[in-house]
This record gives C-alpha cells, structure tokens and sequence, in this order.
C-alpha cells in the first residue's frame, strides 16, 4: 500500500524536467537582452570619447580646413583603438568659431554619428544596427593667428 507521499512523488516525477525546459530559453533570452544592453552602452560611451578627442583636435587647428581634417583622423583613430568597426561613420565638424578673430572667445564642435551592427549578437527582433550620436565642442585656441610673423604660415595674408 502506497502512502500519500509516495503518490505526490511519483506524480511530480517528471515536473522539474518540464520546468527546466520552460525556463531555460527564458533564462538565454534574458542574457542575450543584457548582452546587447551592454554593447549599446559601450559603443555610446566609446562615440562619447571619440566626440571629445575629435573635438579637441580640430580646436588645436588653425584654419577650418585642418580642423576638419583632425576632427575625422583623430575619431577614426580613437574608434579604430576601441575596436569599433563603424558600418556608416560620419564626423560633422562645425567650424563658424574659426571666423571670430583671434583673441575673441570661440569654439568648434565635433558631430559624430556611428551605425555599428548587431546581427552578430543573434537575438531575433533585435534591429540589424544601431546607430549612436555624440556631439563635443571645445574652445579655439585664442593665440591661433599669426602673431608678429611667428605662426602659422597657413595663416600668412595672401
């Protein structure tokens, strides 16, 4: 004769397999989502830092031109250190400060806009790519110009 114990037992034998195979894609999903949470914060604090170093590059520039040209080598170097492989880089450099004359407060700001993929993480609904934006101005440097003919000779008059 079999006690009631041992007849809720045997009914719940197989319960913890049924179980187990409920949560476990639940418990998979779950850790793909905070992966990709992840990710997408480090590839913004990453687009952060490049806005910033980018920034602070073109400030050292004295024409408008070679500011631009170090705001874009100077993001793809700081990206390229992270190893971040950006699908669709753009680095937008504004330049206006560069008209004020030297002496007057002025800054240039850096725009940078960085479209990584995710396919490679594999959780379905998730979008194929992200894409992160950070923008940074920083002060021009006041003694730019070509102060008593020791300069720059990119800013000698014509």
């Amino acid at each position: 004769m079999t006690t009631t114990a041992e007849a809720a037992t045997a009914r719940d034998a197989g319960s913890i397999t049924v179980e187990a195979a409920v949560i476990a894609p639940v418990l998979v999903l779950v850790l793909l989502l905070m992966i990709a949470a992840g990710r997408i914060s480090l590839i913004a604090s990453v687009i952060d830092q490049a806005a910033t170093t980018a920034a602070r590059a073109a400030s050292l520039a004295r024409t408008p031109q070679a500011a631009q040209q170090a705001a874009t080598e100077a993001a793809r170097a700081d990206l390229a250190d992270q190893n971040l492989t950006c699908t669709d880089l753009s680095v937008t450099t504004d330049t206006a400060g560069f008209a004020r004359a030297p002496g007057q407060p002025a800054q240039v700001a850096v725009q940078i806009s960085c479209a990584l993929a995710l396919s490679d993480i594999g959780l379905p609904g998730l979008p194929g790519t992200v894409t992160q934006s950070s923008r940074f101005a920083s002060p021009l440097d006041p003694y730019r110009a070509n102060v008593l003919g020791f300069g720059n000779p990119e800013m000698a008059p014509a």
